[in-house]
């Protein structure tokens, strides 16, 4: 195995959150294993894989749901041999059919080498207070 570069680290992650500011559905989830797992606080249960997820989004869009922008900050990577962990401060607006949101939250993306490219394998949001 290989400890992945930093700076590759942050691209990755990077290409994820540019992806969901754009609600680009297949940019999005091309950063994620199909084995992948989601922890989102305002969902009821774990997301057992990125099907899952992409069901979830995919009633999301259907409702009227979108986001207007997305703005990530205190970021950090941690590498190891294999992957790394990337955690940040998300600042998120999204258009929905009862209006515009916003809110902050702070995110993990865990990620491993798949090859010559990261890919995420869990994504744990926690609201910021």
């Amino acid at each position: 195995m290989t400890t992945p570069d930093p700076a590759v680290v942050e691209a990755a992650a990077s290409a994820i959150v540019e992806a969901f500011a754009a609600t680009d559905t297949e940019r999005y989830f091309a950063g994620f294993a199909p084995d992948a797992t989601f922890i989102f606080h305002p969902e009821p249960h774990r997301l057992e894989d990125r099907a899952g997820y992409e069901k979830l989004w995919r009633g999301w869009l259907e409702s009227g749901w979108r986001v207007t922008s997305c703005t990530s900050t205190d970021r950090r990577t941690q590498v190891f041999d294999g992957g790394a962990v990337f955690s940040h401060t998300v600042a998120t607006s999204v258009q929905t059919a009862d209006g515009p949101e916003s809110y902050r939250e702070r995110e993990s993306i865990v990620f491993i080498a798949e090859g010559d490219r990261l890919l995420a394998v869990h994504e744990h949001l926690s609201p910021f207070t």
